[in-house]
């Protein structure tokens, strides 16, 4: 165990639970595929069927059904049945924030304008 800093005045922020851990780094994994980012991303303002996210993507209609379904069991995705048909949606706003601000950090490195708080 550490010793607590005592300069500063400032205490260490506790850490997050185990199962919080797990939960954000199997989150982050799921993003970290360049198919399911992009599904993610068109997701976040509407819901999709599979076949428009196929034509959007140009993923095949197979591996994209698989990344809904990964992104789903992670709980970054939620599906809603309209007939026969399932449309997808970004589960809520603290995903959608979190991909927004990773490509926008990824702006940030390929353009190479300042970062900013």
């Amino acid at each position: 165990m550490y010793a607590p800093q005592e300069s500063g005045g400032s205490h260490p922020q506790d850490l997050p639970s185990d199962a919080h851990v797990d939960a954000a780094a199997t989150a982050l994994r799921m993003l970290g595929d360049p198919t399911r980012l992009r599904l993610i991303w068109l997701l976040r303002d509407a819901e999709m069927d599979v076949s428009t996210l196929v034509a959007a993507t140009g993923a095949a209609r197979p591996a994209v059904s698989q990344h809904l379904a990964k992104l789903r069991l992670a709980g970054l995705v939620r599906v809603r049945r309209d007939g026969r048909h399932a449309l997808y949606s970004v589960r809520g706003g603290h995903v959608r924030r979190l991909v927004t601000e990773i490509v926008n950090a990824a702006d940030h490195q390929l353009t190479g304008e300042p970062d900013h708080d």
